[in-house]
């Protein structure tokens, strides 16, 4: 952990409130962009396009925040201009092989491999951001994954299979794959980002390091959009769409904001913990949205998912455990400094909370 307010009271407040802001925005946009499709949504390119569009939005708070002080290490223009660049690249075309993975796979096959974004982020965390590893969070990071991909064996897919075009398969697989790693190197990056680029936490280079990317990757898919002409097929969506004009665009705005505050509450558990506890956290959100879905579009509730579901809870919660240890840990030697897991990272200047 980063300073001495870890494992505080007001620290762990602070981190289940954007933890909760991590599940909820997710849970809310999965089930939007669900209720998309099943409305009569069919542009795959405004579904990805619905995952960024809403970074605009972050100009309101990044307005009110207060300005950096003199002593605030200012990181070059160019140099943050150029990381914003790269960053919202990879996640436009991160979206991009997401979206279009699933028109190649099946959905529990697509559930199986995209499970892996969770392995991945435990390696690019070890060799990007020196993240330790102990008996715990090995644990969280095998059950998290394991969880994930159970939800995938027990899907039903053979209505989707049929549709999946013939020999496109080891497309699909190799798009979800490298979607998958894609995703986990962009919050390694992000987190070393702070750690050695911008040197502070605070909510300003928060927002900044949520919004410039995802304006990036807005407008990366934006390109996609109008390049593959699925800009024509927008009036006939809005007119077929269940429930009229006013619901699709409320579907697509609610999509796009709930996103940007899940990406938000990701971007500040890096700052505040790490990459892989945000991706642990996100991974949580994955058995949360069949629940919702059995009363809100009909799903049948399965013992795979209520499993899935527990052993969510059980990888997440041993995570927790770690950090709960570590701040004990730290607190009885009198030091209330860092916690084991980042204890091999170097020595940074002292970070101002975000």
């Amino acid at each position: 952990m980063r300073r001495s307010a870890r494992g505080s009271v007001w620290w762990w407040t602070k981190v289940l409130m954007d933890m909760l802001v991590v599940l909820c925005g997710q849970t809310v946009a999965t089930l939007l962009g669900r209720l998309y499709f099943n409305s009569g949504g069919k542009s795959m390119w405004m579904a990805t396009l619905s995952q960024t569009a809403g970074a605009p939005l972050l100009f309101i708070p990044l307005l009110l925040t207060p300005p950096p002080s003199a002593e605030e290490h200012k990181p070059a223009a160019s140099k943050m201009a150029a990381i914003y660049a790269g960053l919202g690249t990879m996640i436009g075309f991160d979206n991009f092989m997401y979206s279009y993975a699933l028109l190649y796979l099946p959905v529990s096959t697509f559930s199986l491999v995209a499970a892996t974004q969770l392995a991945f982020n435990a390696v690019t965390s070890r060799l990007i951001n020196a993240q330790r590893f102990t008996a715990l969070i090995v644990n969280s990071v095998v059950v998290l994954t394991f969880s994930a991909a159970l939800l995938g064996v027990g899907s039903s897919d053979d209505e989707t299979a049929s549709n999946v075009p013939r020999g496109k398969y080891p497309v699909g697989f190799v798009l979800t794959l490298a979607a998958s790693a894609i995703i986990a190197l962009i919050l390694s990056l992000a987190e070393v980002t702070f750690e050695k680029v911008i040197k502070v936490r605070t909510m300003r280079w928060v927002l900044r390091m949520q919004m410039y990317p995802c304006l990036v990757a807005t407008a990366v898919s934006l390109v996609g959009l109008f390049a593959s002409g699925q800009w024509r097929t927008i009036p006939g969506e809005m007119a077929s769409f269940k429930n009229g004009k006013a619901r699709y665009v409320l579907t697509l705005v609610g999509t796009a904001v709930s996103w940007q505050a899940a990406g938000l509450g990701i971007m500040r558990l890096i700052t505040r913990v790490s990459a892989l506890f945000a991706n642990v956290t996100a991974t949580v959100a994955l058995p949360l949205v069949p629940v919702f879905a059995v009363a809100l579009f009909g799903d049948r509730m399965t013992g795979i998912k209520a499993v899935a579901m527990l052993m969510a809870a059980w990888g997440f919660l041993s995570y927790v455990y770690q950090h709960y240890l570590d701040g004990r840990r730290a607190a009885a030697a009198g030091k209330g400094l860092e916690c084991r897991v980042c204890a091999d990272r170097t020595g940074s200047d002292a970070m101002s909370p975000a």
